[in-house]
């Protein structure tokens, strides 16, 4: 693309690229998948000639949503070999995107995690309509059906989200309060300070991938979840350091082991008390977070 700098076609790519990458990120929760979407987006958007379209963002919103519902079908057999839970790649965000509320949801690891359980077509239907608030005409030429089915899809995926999403949205204020509790009762090994902060239903999940060691079913209940995570931390022989940072458009933790990164901690907040902890281990989803900028996704 740097060889054609100033052309029409780089530059509507490149006016659009962060909308294109969260699009496709929040289709397939992998941000490796989602970048080699964006290449294929390129491919195919470099053949077109621009001052025929009449409308560039819509159209490459078009090609970009088409090329990830591909990858999606494909990315589906790869996750019934994942070995133990699979949890969505985490990105460090920008402070912006926390601001953005609606959006920072939409990339939460809680949400991303019940996208996942839509179909890839409902799945691609509710983010460009609830996230993007996209037109029911151009979401049906994206994914080839007509706009009286795309309304259908649209509230069956609506429904299904809301059944399975937080009650109400979570000030990052009160995420970040938790997280600290979080933090100091991880810092100290303090058992009680777990039970605090942790709800009685609360959920564990841990992706190692089978790379490194993670639970390999979910944790559920603050007693079980708080004395899996003082026996693990127990058991290292490191030393361990918590850094504060921002996943997902969301307060969460890096951890490292003798300042190795060891995996990225984010949470589910209600009522002031933590309902989710998703621990991403596995060092293949990590490698963005150690290398990479905060991002911008829109």
């Amino acid at each position: 693309m740097s060889d054609h700098a100033t052309d029409p076609a780089t530059e509507a790519f490149v006016a659009h690229r962060n909308l294109l990458f969260t699009v496709a990120y929040e289709m397939l929760g992998s941000a490796a998948d989602a970048e080699d979407v964006l290449q294929e987006t390129w491919l195919r958007w470099v053949e077109v000639d621009p001052g025929q379209v009449r409308d560039q963002r819509a159209y490459l919103v078009r090609i970009t949503t088409r090329q990830s519902l591909n990858r999606l079908r494909t990315m589906t057999r790869r996750k019934e070999a994942y070995v133990g839970p699979w949890l969505p790649e985490p990105l460090l965000t920008a402070p912006d995107v926390a601001q953005d509320v609606e959006l920072a949801e939409s990339v939460s690891m809680a949400l991303m995690l019940v996208l996942e359980t839509l179909s890839p077509t409902e799945r691609a239907v509710f983010v460009l309509r609830e996230v993007f608030d996209v037109d029911y005409d151009e979401i049906a030429a994206a994914v080839d059906k007509t706009p009286a089915a795309v309304r259908q899809i649209a509230h069956r995926a609506r429904r299904h989200v809301d059944a399975r999403r937080p009650r109400a949205a979570v000030p990052a204020s009160a995420t970040r309060a938790a997280l600290e509790s979080f933090q100091r009762a991880l810092t100290t090994g303090d058992l009680q300070g777990f039970l605090d902060v942790l709800a009685p239903e609360v959920v564990l999940m841990s992706d190692g991938g089978g790379i490194k060691q993670a639970a390999p079913r979910p944790i559920i209940g603050a007693d079980k979840v708080a004395r899996f995570i003082v026996g693990g931390t127990g058991k290292v022989d490191a030393t361990i350091t918590i850094e504060p940072t921002l996943v997902n458009g969301n307060p969460a933790l890096v951890l490292r082991l003798d300042g190795e990164i060891d995996g990225v901690m984010a949470i589910r907040v209600e009522d002031a008390r933590i309902t989710g902890l998703y621990y991403v281990r596995n060092p293949e989803k990590l490698t963005r977070v150690e290398s990479e900028t905060p991002l911008t996704l829109r």
